[in-house]
C-alpha cells in the first residue's frame, strides 16, 4: 500500500518517467484514512487557485457523487483518457471509485474568485443566449437546463460550471468536438451538443462562465427533464452505480 501510495505521488507530479527516479519501500506511518489515502489526488486537484498550465486541472471537491464515479470509471476503463489518471486508477474496484467520489463531493472548500471579464458586449449577448435560452433550432439546451439554475450542478450526474477556469472549460469543449480520447465517452449527450457550437460560441461560453461567483448558496440541483434524462442516458449510468 505505501509503494502504491509513494508511485501514485510520483505519476501524478509527471516524474514517472525521470531517470534515476527510484520508489523507496520503507513503511510510512500514516493514519489509514480517506483524507490520507486521497492525498495523491490532491496534488492536482488542490484547494489552491490554478492558473497557467495548472488551470486544466479542475476542482473536484463538492461535485456530485454520481458524476465523480462516472468520470472515475471513465478514466480507468479508457472512456476518457489522461495518463496520470489512467496509472492512479487502473487496479481499483467500482466500490473504491464509489468510496473515493463520496469523499471529494462531501468536501467543502473555498472557491477562487472569478476571473476578469474581458468579453465583449456582443459576445456576452451571445453566452447569456446559450446558458439562459439555448438554440431549439440546433437541439442545443440552455446550458441551465442540466447544471442547473444557478448553474453548480444537479444530483446524481451532473457537474456545476461555476468556478472553473476558461482555460480548463475551452479545453473540454473542443475534446467534445474531437472525440478523441480525452473525451470519448459513450453515455454523454455533451459531445452532440458541443459539436454544435462553433468555437466562438464555445469560447464566448467559457468566458462568460468563468467570470461569475459563485453563488453564496453552492448546492446541487436536483433532477432533469424527461427529455435531458433521455439525451444525457441518465438511465444507464443508474445501473451503473455499483
Amino acid at each position: 500500500m505505501t509503494r502504491l501510495f509513494v508511485a501514485a505521488l510520483i505519476y501524478v507530479a509527471g516524474l514517472a518517467s525521470a531517470p534515476g527516479v527510484a520508489i523507496a519501500a520503507n513503511s510510512v506511518d500514516a493514519p489509514d484514512t480517506m483524507a490520507e489515502r486521497m492525498k495523491p489526488c490532491t496534488i492536482c486537484h488542490g484547494r489552491d487557485e490554478k492558473t497557467g498550465r495548472d488551470a486544466y486541472y479542475p476542482r473536484i471537491a463538492g461535485k456530485p457523487e454520481g458524476y465523480l464515479f462516472n468520470q472515475l470509471r471513465n478514466f480507468r476503463d479508457g472512456r476518457r483518457y489522461y495518463r496520470p489518471m489512467a496509472l492512479l486508477l487502473e487496479n481499483l474496484s467500482d466500490q473504491y471509485l464509489r468510496d473515493m467520489a463520496h469523499y471529494f463531493s462531501t468536501l467543502k472548500q473555498p472557491y477562487p474568485p472569478p476571473e476578469p471579464m474581458a468579453s465583449t458586449p456582443e459576445e456576452i449577448k451571445l453566452a447569456r443566449k446559450l446558458i439562459d435560452v439555448g438554440d431549439a433550432a440546433r437541439k442545443i439546451p440552455p446550458c441551465r437546463e442540466c447544471h442547473g439554475r444557478e448553474l453548480m450542478g444537479t444530483q446524481p450526474f451532473i457537474p456545476g460550471l461555476l468556478g472553473l477556469p476558461r482555460a480548463y472549460m475551452i479545453a473540454q469543449f473542443g475534446a467534445w468536438r474531437s472525440g478523441g480520447l480525452m473525451r470519448r465517452q459513450s453515455m454523454d449527450c455533451m459531445s452532440e451538443i458541443a459539436k454544435e457550437l462553433t468555437v466562438k460560441e464555445a469560447n464566448a461560453v467559457a468566458a462568460w462562465l468563468a467570470a461569475q461567483p459563485v453563488p453564496a448558496h453552492t448546492g446541487s440541483g436536483v433532477g432533469l427533464s424527461a427529455e435531458m434524462s433521455r439525451r444525457c442516458n441518465i438511465a444507464q449510468l443508474e445501473e451503473a452505480l455499483p
